[in-house]
């Protein structure tokens, strides 16, 4: 280990759920190779703070998700951004890592990388996918990309942004075979019975849109098979205080809400129904058929539909490269759809192996222990920029 004249500080932001999870996996993975009193804060989620980070602000202040919705937020958002900035230009840190949320993390990493502080930025923005544009802000703004697919280091390299392809931390953190009965016993869910695992968001906008559908789908679903249990894992207090409503609308339903353990339920499951994002790849992780569906705002989908490149939206499609779970979005959404595909995953045979042996290709594909990669990575840049200013003092 590299002997530092003062303690290192790194800033770190992370937007949302999914960010929380993989600054966790950097955090973990950097605390072996730096000095104990190195100094971890900026924005993050409690996952972080269990490993000594300090967040200034609170992550879910920038979980907001689509152009409508950021509407109502943007002020807010503008204001945590300058005074980060602020303190950020003040004090500068070793390092600065941005977690996915580009759209906040961008702008602040080209005006840090413009000061000279070394700009790290983990999951490459979704460029392949829609907002090919964005790459002209990665290229001004970003030192290096650290990417969970490996088919964004050619796009990156490309354009001159270096980058490297580090696998995905969800991958090295669920096992390649789940122990199917023993999340059972572990979550008190029958272990004979049928089990749909619902999962309609993590954020207000989502359970205000698609919440109400998931549960008419749930009714309609029990209807024709009485035999089916249904769980619902709420992220936290908050969601799940938003889903109880629903739940007691439909209080013969056999449903189970939850608070947090939402890994542990879909690995319990025999079936997922998923709202759209990092959560698909997870239930593909472990192995489970899905149906993949969400809302957005009529303005917030025509934005998108404009900007976007491929036919599908769930993570298992694109890594696939074509669809092989359905994905029912926006007005094609109903319940009598989403019974009727989350019925058929469940009781397609053929359908659930095949699913099995891809699932399987993509989990050995994704599994390259991201966070001692990422961390080796992260400590290079931070070693370079100290001998840099030793021979220059």
């Amino acid at each position: 280990m590299m002997l530092y004249s003062t303690p290192l500080k790194l800033a770190m932001v992370a937007g949302e759920a999914s960010g929380d999870l993989l600054g966790a996996s950097l955090l973990s993975g950097l605390a072996s190779r730096l000095p104990i009193d190195t100094q971890y804060y900026g924005i993050g989620g409690p996952r972080m703070i269990e490993h000594r980070f300090k967040a200034h602000w609170a992550m879910d202040k920038l979980s907001v998700r689509g152009y409508v919705e950021a509407l109502s937020h943007i002020a807010e958002i503008l204001r945590i951004r300058r005074r980060l900035k602020h303190q950020l230009l003040t004090e500068p840190p070793s390092v600065f890592i941005g977690v996915d949320a580009p759209d906040f993390n961008l702008s602040l990493e080209k005006e840090l990388r413009y000061a000279g502080i070394p700009t790290i930025h983990f999951v490459c923005p979704s460029i392949w996918a829609w907002r090919g544009e964005r790459i002209k802000r990665i290229i001004k703004a970003v030192d290096h990309m650290l990417c969970v697919f490996p088919f964004e280091t050619e796009i990156l390299n490309k354009a001159g942004v270096t980058s490297t392809y580090v696998g995905h931390p969800l991958a090295d953190e669920i096992p390649m075979q789940p122990d199917f009965i023993n999340a059972r016993r572990q979550s008190g869910l029958p272990e004979k019975k049928p089990i749909v695992a619902v999962l309609p968001g993590s954020r207000y906008s989502e359970i205000q849109l698609i919440g109400p559908t998931f549960f008419a789908a749930m009714d309609l679903m029990h209807k024709r098979e009485p035999s089916l249990c249904f769980v619902v894992p709420a992220p936290n207090a908050f969601i799940r205080a938003l889903l109880q409503p629903l739940a007691d609308r439909y209080s013969k339903l056999p449903l189970t809400l939850t608070e947090g353990n939402a890994r542990l339920v879909m690995m319990s499951a025999d079936v997922v129904l998923v709202k759209s994002g990092t959560a698909t790849l997870e239930a593909a992780l472990l192995k489970k058929p899905m149906v993949i569906s969400y809302k957005v705002p009529w303005l917030t989908e025509k934005i998108m539909r404009k900007k976007s490149y491929l036919p599908y939206v769930g993570l298992p499609n694109i890594l696939a490269g074509r669809f092989i779970v359905p994905e029912i979005l926006q007005n094609c959404a109903t319940p009598e759809a989403l019974a009727n595909a989350t019925l058929l995953q469940l009781n397609n045979e053929t359908n659930r192996r095949m699913l099995v042996e891809l699932f399987t290709e993509m989990h050995e594909c994704l599994r390259c222990n991201a966070s001692v990669r990422a961390s080796e990575i992260i400590v290079d840049i931070i070693n370079a920029g100290t001998s840099r200013r030793r021979f220059n003092d």
